[in-house]
Order: C-alpha cells, then structure tokens, then sequence
C-alpha cells in the first residue's frame, strides 16, 4: 500500500508530489501516469507563459496562486538550470472601447500588488516598432519558460526522493473505505492508497464523478490552435504582446508569445473540441461528444456564448480571419508566415447552469482530493497550488509527518 496515489502526471500532479515528499521525507507517493510520459496534454501543449496575473480578480485562488507562482517559478527554474527568460508583456489596445478595458484592467492589477506601467500609442511604437495600437500596459515581471523541461527536473527529483512515477497507468475505478482507497487500472491490477489525490486535468470531472464530487459540474474542453511564425519573424517582437481580452470570457484571445528556443507563436483560438485529447483538425471521440450533450450545462453555455463561439470557429475554419486577428496590432503579418504549431486543449470546467467556472475549484472526500477545474495560470501556479494542496491534506488526511500509521 501507498501513502497516497497522485493520478496525473502533469505539471500540477508532479509539483504536488515534489512538495508532499518534500515536506514529509519518508513517506510513499505513487504518481499514476496513463501516457507514456510526462507532460503530454495541457502541461506541454499551452503557450510557455510564466503569468504575472494582470487579470485575475482581486482576492480569488488566481490572483494569490499567480502572485506566488511567478517568484518560486523563476527560483526554481534558476535553482535548476530550466531554461527560462522574462521578456515582459505589452497588453495592446487597438479602439477606444479596448483603452475603457484597459485601464481598468491596470487599476486590477495595481490592486493586487503588480508592477505596472501604462505606456502611450508614441511610446509603444518606440518599444515595438512593429506593433500598433492606441496605448499599451507593461508588465515587466512576465517570463516564458519550458514547462516539460520544469515537470522533468521535478520528476527526477521526485524519484530521489523515493517516489513512484507510473506510466500506463490509466484509472478506471476509485473506491473509497473507511481505511484507505482503492485505485482500478485499465490493467486489471488496483492499487492500494491511504489517500489519493487528483490531479487529472481533461478528466478532472470523471475522476470526482467516481467518489461522488461532479454531480454540479462537468469539464466542456476547448480547443486553442496556434501558428509559428515564418523564421523571417524571429525577431518580430521583444515582448509577448497579447490583446485587450473580452472580460466575460476566460480567454486571453491571440496573442504573440516569444518562445523559449527563439521563434514567436500566434494564438491560441478557443473552439469547442469534440474530443478532451485527441488534436487534429476535425477529431472526434464518442465519448467526449456524449458526456457533453447528456450535460445541461453544455447547451446553456453554448447559448450564452453562441456569438463568441461562431467567431472562434471562423477564424479556425478560415485561416485568413485568424491572420486577420492578428494583424489588428501587427499588420506585418501575411498569410505564408502562419506555420503549422501542435494545438492544445483547454479543461474548462462548467457549472450545470451553464456558468463557467473562472476560478480553481477544489473538492474533498475523507480520503481523496480533487483538482477539479485547474484554468490558465495553472502551470505558472503550480507550485503554490501543490502548497495549498498539502495544506488540505494537513487538514482532509490528518497529515502530520510521517503519515504510515494513518
């Protein structure tokens, strides 16, 4: 028997093995890993932001994890040699409406403690001579990272610590007694946990559904499709310059993001997928498909944002609306310049009525801990969130010290 089984191995699942072993020398943690490596779906699919968290509501589990997440992911990263660097961030405004949004998206900021600085139309144009737009704000303390090569340091400290990272290890079945969890494999084979926590990302829902936690909510996962820019656009910018984003969606729109290796990136898009983790063009998963449309809350949220919805899926179905958008504030751009760039799948966690949910949402049994909605700046909270965790865990589990006795 394990101390506790860790399902997920990505950068969440791996950072809360890290801190648990950390914390608690001596016990046992198992991580159950159904791919054959680490890292393979929202972890190594996002755009490689390390967040400052310009946008997150003051007070919220987003504001305080961003905060945090950004120093000890820069001191990790320096401890370890992971590569990162902190080229800043220019939020652009390209119309008077986008300059309201603006400024009240500095003022958030500034009310959680961000640094901040307003930049004018003239002095963008000086900054980026390549980027237009009526005025900007500057986070100097946003950084791009390479969150696999962080998840792989961890990894292998996680395994010197004496943890067990299991690959092929799908979960079927979680079934809960009073003394200790048991975990079903795909294999037939079932192990033995004192606790388990989840950390499953795309099916998040699922596993909470097996100990009973995801009657209310379900995860409607969405698409984000990127393009490389042509290697003539290396240099295109020095910042990540992103959009004014719509403050009623939880996307940040296309966005140009330097890339640790030294090209630039445009996207993502957010179009509904049809499947949680297959990512071509037109995939499909009949599963995926039923679960949401057996769930009412997919067709309200889908209602609600019937407009929104339709403009995304244009701009993926016609690549010249996509470079469009991105010519909004770099008009440079032509349609050779957009290259293929693996897709990611966002896990969106929605409420059964059809409200989506903004912020981390976490759920407890007597002996398991859910991660159930895990939104963007998850990677770069990864490491205050497995803080938080261990701190349910102190609490939920009784863990204190060496916890083989509980």
């Amino acid at each position: 028997m394990t101390d506790i089984a860790i399902i997920g191995g990505g950068i969440v699942g791996i950072a809360t093995a890290h801190t648990l072993l950390t914390r608690h020398p001596g016990i046992s943690v198992t991580v159950l890993e159904k791919e054959d490596a680490l890292s393979r779906h929202q972890t190594g699919r996002n755009s490689g932001v390390i967040h400052a968290g310009i946008y997150y509501a003051p007070g919220s589990l987003k504001a305080e994890f961003c905060r945090r997440g950004l120093a000890a992911t820069f001191a990790y990263c320096a401890e370890h040699g992971v590569a990162h660097e902190r080229p800043g961030k220019l939020l652009v405004a390209t119309s008077p409406n986008e300059m309201q949004r603006l400024a009240a998206l500095k003022a958030r900021a500034e009310q959680n403690g961000l640094e901040v600085r307003g930049i004018s139309g003239a002095d963008l144009r000086e900054l980026e001579p390549n980027i237009v737009g009526l005025g900007a704000v500057l986070s100097p303390a946003t950084g791009i990272v390479d969150y696999p090569g962080m998840v792989r340091a961890m990894a292998a400290e996680v395994v010197a610590m004496g943890g067990d990272i299991r690959f092929g290890s799908q979960v079927t079945d979680i079934t809960e007694s009073a003394n200790e969890v048991r975990v079903g494999l795909a294999d037939g084979e079932a192990l033995r946990a004192r606790h388990v926590i989840a950390c499953a990302g795309l099916n998040a829902d699922r596993l909470a559904a097996m100990c009973g936690l995801a009657d209310d909510f379900s995860i409607v996962p969405f698409k984000g499709e990127y393009y490389r820019l042509a290697p003539r656009h290396d240099a295109v910018v020095s910042h990540l310059i992103y959009p004014v984003p719509d403050p009623d969606l939880p996307f940040l729109g296309i966005h140009l993001t330097r890339m640790i290796g030294g090209f630039v990136t445009v996207g993502p898009n957010a179009v509904l997928s049809l499947a949680r983790e297959n990512y071509g063009k037109l995939a499909m998963n009949a599963g995926d498909m039923l679960d949401m449309a057996r769930f009412p809350g997919f067709w309200r949220v889908m209602r609600d944002n019937l407009q929104s919805g339709l403009a995304e899926a244009a701009n993926s179905a016609f690549m010249r609306r996509y470079l469009k958008a991105c010519q909004r504030y770099c008009p440079s751009l032509e349609l050779s310049d957009l290259l293929p760039h693996p897709p990611g799948i966002r896990a969106q966690a929605v409420m059964r009525d059809g409200t989506l949910v903004h912020d981390f949402l976490i759920r407890n049994t007597a002996r398991t801990i859910h991660i159930c909605n895990a939104p963007s700046p998850a990677a770069t909270s990864a490491l205050p969130i497995a803080d938080h965790i261990h701190k349910l865990a102190m609490g939920a589990f009784a863990l204190k010290g060496n916890i083989h006795a509980v």
